[in-house]
């Protein structure tokens, strides 16, 4: 396929753009600054500036920009580029693919959510048909899946990925909880008794790739493991895996002056089910966070 996809430079965009290039697909990245190479075109999505050309000359799309919302401590200013990051993105792809003549639609879109829909839900699970929750990142949520409507109003097939906890150790979650881990110095974050909804990358990857070649799976769809786990039960097998100690707890307190406004969503519970992908066939490589760690540690 001809895949057009905007966030490609980003921790997981770097890794999905190489394994569809490895897998004979063609991969064309959107950028912001000049392009620096014969796979690259520019957009401004802030100005709502795309060339209709480059989304026609595509199959599906792909997208996964947005700003990290554990990369600093949250203020009014980081808080609007987290929003602004995903919303424009995604209805600059949606409006371009809209206008386009039908015949000239890429067939899908595969646009960036998280399970931070969901909001707090505590020890309840929910699936693709829970409503969204309350606080910021619901509220992004909420006007991200939004922004897609005028590409599935247009007819394309549109999948909004709400993405749990992708692990490996050099981004995401996982990487900043490693050298305090080793050091000893690391336990579960509060009570621990939040549920984290955690994904291998193999998983993430294998996923993405299923809902590519789907012809029918379409709307929200949860890209998590099929087992979410506590944070105190991530900590331990964390901690067995790298054979140290986790018995530090971090209480609520010390986050929240760490993190700021962040920290609510670093305690809040997301036990977060993958019922889309299941029903769809979809099969997991790591189901259990044992061999999903081991993954995300070794390969």
């Amino acid at each position: 396929m001809r895949i057009l996809m905007a966030g490609a430079s980003g921790f997981l965009g770097t890794r999905l753009a190489d394994r569809l290039v490895a897998d004979g697909h063609q991969v064309t990245r959107l950028v912001r600054r000049p392009p620096r190479g014969a796979d690259e075109r520019q957009w401004n999505p802030s100005a709502a500036q795309l060339d209709p050309a480059v989304v026609g000359e595509s199959d599906a799309v792909v997208n996964l920009a947005g700003a990290g919302v554990g990369d600093r401590r949250w203020n009014d200013a980081y808080r609007q580029l987290i929003r602004s990051s995903r919303v424009d993105t995604t209805t600059t792809l949606a409006i371009t693919i809209a206008g386009l003549p039908a015949a000239d639609r890429p067939k899908a879109l595969l646009n960036a959510s998280a399970v931070g829909w969901y909001g707090d839900t505590g020890d309840q699970a929910v699936e693709e048909d829970a409503p969204a929750g309350e606080g910021f990142l619901a509220d992004v949520c909420r006007v991200w899946e939004a922004a897609t409507r005028p590409a599935e109003d247009a007819g394309v097939r549109v999948v909004r990925m709400r993405i749990g906890l992708p692990l490996h150790r050099d981004g995401g979650m996982l990487k900043p909880q490693l050298l305090p881990m080793r050091l000893g110095i690391s336990g579960k974050l509060g009570s621990g008794r939040q549920w984290w909804p955690w994904i291998s990358m193999a998983d993430w990857l294998a996923a993405t790739r299923f809902l590519l070649d789907s012809d029918t799976v379409a709307g929200p769809v949860n890209v998590v493991g099929p087992a979410p786990s506590t944070n105190a039960e991530f900590t331990r097998e964390l901690a067995r895996q790298l054979h140290r100690p986790a018995f530090m707890p971090i209480p609520a307190l010390a986050l929240k002056v760490v993190l700021g406004g962040f920290s609510v969503e670093a305690l809040s519970s997301s036990r977060v089910l993958p019922a889309a992908l299941t029903a769809a066939g979809f099969t997991y490589r790591h189901p259990d966070l044992a061999s999903a760690l081991h993954a995300a540690l070794t390969e």
